[in-house]
């Protein structure tokens, strides 16, 4: 009773109700009710007023930036384990907090770490908005994340908020631009940058590769994911903390391509991938189950994809992913 209310305007969204409805669905404030967005920048009233921002921006020292960064990785473990959409009021207030400071930052100095926190918070977000079908929000997150890169001079930072853009783009129905998108990104990096962070371009150039029907070019990207990929079980990378990647990770994105191209080697990599996981990535593994359906079901083994099939919607709804709830429809319409 009370949505019919809400939809046709006779009864007024409460704070109380719009706080349990953007953390069920996974919104902002303004995509709840419906109201255009104010500026992002607070308007300094006075000088003194000014003066005060701008005095609060550049006491920010390390710890202050140290704590901000903690906080994003917080949220980046409870995205990961429980899903996006309970995270949104927290990840708003985090970026607001992060963006305050950088627009009253004076120097340099002062910016470039802020600046940098900025941007793997903001690919994070985007992420999360993308895991929650805010398609527009993440894309809004994505620019913000390269200007903060930018402005930290951080190219791999920079490379990384280009790369998961091109999803994006790919997911939107435009993967030949996502290839020329990812392709940029790594001439962005030019000769800078992690191996690891190479591996993640590259495989992520062979997804929307596959996804443009040029299997060649995903098969040779594949190729450059593996030789660049650093030996042993540690995923994270040092330098570009957004990046999870070891061979067993690459091993399941590797199946994940090949199951979209059809490829009979899939199931083995898949197999693989799903024994060796880390059982924290819940959203991950939903989506290595819908990937097991979709490989089986190019066999014509339907009754195997079902069975995974079945597995990824219970973990897509554990972790309330409309991507991979949209997913699983749409592999559910060909069994």
């Amino acid at each position: 009773m009370y949505v019919s209310e809400w939809e046709n305007g006779k009864r007024a969204l409460s704070d109380r109700y719009a706080e349990i409805l953007r953390n069920i669905l996974g919104v902002t404030d303004v995509e709840l009710r419906g109201v255009t967005a104010t500026t992002a920048i607070p308007v300094a009233d006075g000088y003194d007023d000014l003066l005060s921002r701008i005095d609060a921006a550049g006491s920010v020292g390390d710890s202050m930036v140290g704590a901000l960064e903690t906080q994003t990785e917080l949220l980046r473990t409870m995205d990961r384990q429980m899903g996006a959409a309970g995270l949104v009021d927290q990840m708003t207030g985090h970026l607001a907090a992060l963006e305050d400071a950088l627009n009253f930052a004076v120097l340099p100095s002062a910016r470039r770490p802020v600046a940098l926190a900025l941007a793997g918070a903001s690919t994070l977000a985007a992420w999360q908005a993308v895991d929650s079908g805010a398609v527009e929000r993440a894309w809004r997150h994505y620019e913000l994340a390269k200007r903060a890169a930018r402005d930290a001079e951080a190219p791999m930072y920079l490379a990384h908020a280009m790369g998961e853009q091109a999803f994006v783009l790919c997911e939107a129905g435009r993967p030949a631009l996502a290839v020329e998108l990812v392709r940029e990104a790594q001439r962005t990096l030019g000769r800078d940058g992690s191996p690891r962070l190479w591996a993640w371009l590259y495989a992520t150039e062979a997804e929307v590769c596959a996804h443009a029907e040029m299997a060649d070019d995903s098969r040779r990207a594949l190729e450059a994911a593996t030789e660049r990929i650093p030996d042993g079980v540690d995923a994270r990378d040092p330098d570009m903390l957004s990046i999870f990647l070891n061979g067993s990770h690459l091993t399941r994105w590797r199946g994940n391509i090949l199951a979209f191209l059809g490829d009979v080697d899939a199931l083995a990599s898949l197999y693989e991938a799903a024994k060796d996981m880390d059982p924290t990535f819940v959203r991950a593994r939903a989506g290595v189950h819908a990937d097991l359906a979709q490989a089986h079901a190019a066999r014509a083994e339907y009754d195997d994809a079902r069975k995974h099939l079945q597995q990824a919607r219970m973990l897509a709804s554990r972790t309330g992913s409309v991507r991979q709830r949209r997913r699983v429809d749409l592999l559910s319409e060909r069994l």
